[in-house]
């Protein structure tokens, strides 16, 4: 995170606020839903101040996991090392190297494992479909409907892109050998079977859609959440913020490049994943934008983390320096966080009524 400091600072702010200052949460319970994010083994006199807080925490930490694996600095298994595990490094840079961003700006552009010019290719049709889907919007909306239909479809495409263990976009051969082993944790775990569900079941006809304009962070979430638990509305709002409108203007070696479109399209997919439209929107950015293997990592950083591989990682985006990928995992942690406190905070919010 240290690469982007404005961001890093916002980050800091709000993640002490939420486990050190004033708050309806007593320490020790802060520290232990961050810790084994358990609250739903919790007791149920909570009070709603309480429950805000607790919620906030559990997103918070939910998503501080998917950046940590999805920044390539997991441990994955070696059987030629006594204790499983090893350090893996983003070609050739070893994760001290990657905290402390020695030298890595360029680092891929000199590892041997993928084909400079192929990679080169790559983020020159990125950046010309960015050029046309500009030109094309000023000349033409899509009608509300086609962006409904253009919705539905990237929803239900989404569905496939992982299942279970498997990634349909890729041989067996070239990510599940990877996958990391996590039983050695489930000693840890009541309820090993706990975790991420799509939003739907495959072959449903009417997927269930969170349709933003009916309840956004903005105009709902923000206000309820800063009521139960005072200023830290403002403090992820700034967060929120930061991200969404971070941007150097460069892709690569490339400078001057309005990165508006691109960022967009990566935080919206993630809250499409999750069922959640913009009305606004045209989801048929996302399918030019983000190629397969990109929406695999995306999904599988978002929704399982601890089956991020670094060969994942180095897989997508091949000519991009390593800090415009931690700016990626950056996006994709505060959407993922932002989709999870809109569905909390609108049952809370129904409950109330």
């Amino acid at each position: 995170m240290s690469l982007h400091t404005q961001y890093l600072e916002s980050f800091l702010r709000s993640q002490f606020y939420m486990l050190r200052m004033d708050g309806p949460l007593p320490l020790p319970y802060r520290h232990y839903i961050a810790i084994m994010k358990l609250v739903k083994t919790g007791e149920n006199n909570w009070s709603l101040p309480e429950l805000v807080h607790a919620v906030v925490l559990l997103a918070h930490y939910h998503a501080l996991a998917s950046f940590v694996f999805g920044s390539g600095i997991n441990p994955e298994r070696d059987p030629e090392i006594s204790n499983g595990f090893r350090l893996i490094s983003v070609n050739n840079f070893c994760v001290c190297d990657l905290a402390n961003d020695n030298n890595i700006e360029n680092a891929s552009l000199t590892g041997s494992n993928f084909g400079i010019v192929d990679s080169l290719s790559e983020l020159e049709a990125l950046m010309e479909r960015m050029k046309r889907l500009q030109e094309e919007r000023e000349d033409e909306e899509a009608s509300q409907e086609e962006m409904t239909t253009r919705f539905e479809k990237e929803k239900k495409e989404s569905l496939f892109v992982v299942s279970g263990d498997t990634f349909h976009s890729f041989p067996h051969s070239d990510f599940e050998d990877d996958m990391i082993v996590t039983s050695d944790v489930s000693r840890y775990i009541e309820d090993p079977g706990f975790g991420y569900e799509d939003f739907a079941r495959r072959g449903e006809e009417h997927l269930p859609t969170f349709r933003a304009q009916d309840y956004t962070w903005e105009n709902h979430g923000f206000s309820l959440v800063n009521r139960l638990y005072s200023d830290i509305g403002h403090l992820l709002d700034e967060k929120f913020r930061m991200v969404y409108n971070l941007t150097y203007n460069t892709m690569a070696t490339h400078e001057d490049v309005d990165t508006t479109t691109l960022r967009r399209a990566l935080f919206n997919y993630v809250h499409c994943m999750f069922g959640i439209r913009y009305d606004d929107y045209d989801y048929g950015e996302v399918n030019q934008l983000l190629e397969r293997s990109l929406k695999v990592y995306i999904k599988t950083v978002t929704c399982y983390p601890e089956r991020t591989t670094k060969r994942m990682y180095d897989s997508y985006w091949r000519q991009f320096k390593h800090s415009e990928k931690v700016h990626v995992n950056l996006l994709l942690m505060e959407a993922r966080m932002q989709a999870e406190l809109l569905y909390a905070l609108r049952a809370i919010t129904r409950h109330l009524t």
